[in-house]
């Protein structure tokens, strides 16, 4: 299922509408759809270097429109739909611990999560669950999303084919990297000042 799911994404982005669709996947990923944009962003970013900044802007913000509605899933309809959306994921069960320390370390989460590919709809719903304020996730979600997607739209933009090669393979490992590090740097912000 997965895999034609991704198959369907990664068709979209050679669709004569492919920002569109961009804008509906990075939408719907930051609430329940299993696919993250990078599969849309990167390709079309290769096939029109001169536009990937736009395409980055495009996944950013429709990213953090998609948080507001994972937000809302979690705050309004956690039991009717949050639930099945976390059993979907494997972590229900573990959310009710979860929670509990979610809000005080929330916006680093957030960050981390906009990040990596830790399912970023886990943390939006969650964030509603536990009523994080929403200015906190609409902040964290700015920043994470936003240095996600244009760091992998600059390094498509300078290096082209052979960097989608390196970020198809160590995907995982150059966002995690990216996201502790940035996430480092505001914590010891925080405690120099």
């Amino acid at each position: 299922m997965l895999k034609k799911l991704y198959q369907w994404t990664l068709d979209k982005a050679a669709h004569d509408k492919a920002p569109h669709w961009l804008a509906a996947i990075s939408f719907i990923e930051s609430s329940f759809f299993p696919i993250p944009p990078d599969v849309m962003l990167a390709p079309m970013c290769l096939a029109r270097p001169d536009r990937a900044f736009r395409y980055a802007l495009i996944c950013t913000i429709a990213s953090v429109l998609g948080a507001l509605l994972g937000y809302a899933i979690g705050f309004f309809l956690f039991e009717q739909l949050g639930r099945f959306i976390l059993d979907l994921y494997g972590l229900s069960e573990k959310f009710d611990a979860f929670s509990a320390e979610f809000n005080a370390q929330g916006w680093i989460i957030v960050l981390l999560a906009g990040f990596t590919p830790l399912p970023f709809k886990v943390i939006t719903i969650a964030a509603g669950a536990t009523a994080m304020p929403l200015y906190v996730l609409i902040g964290a979600a700015i920043i994470a999303r936003s240095a996600r997607f244009f760091v992998v739209a600059t390094l498509l933009w300078k290096f082209g084919p052979p960097m989608k090669a390196w970020i198809d393979k160590n995907f995982a490992l150059a966002t995690t990297t990216i996201g502790i590090l940035f996430v480092g740097g505001f914590i010891a912000l925080r405690f120099l000042l």
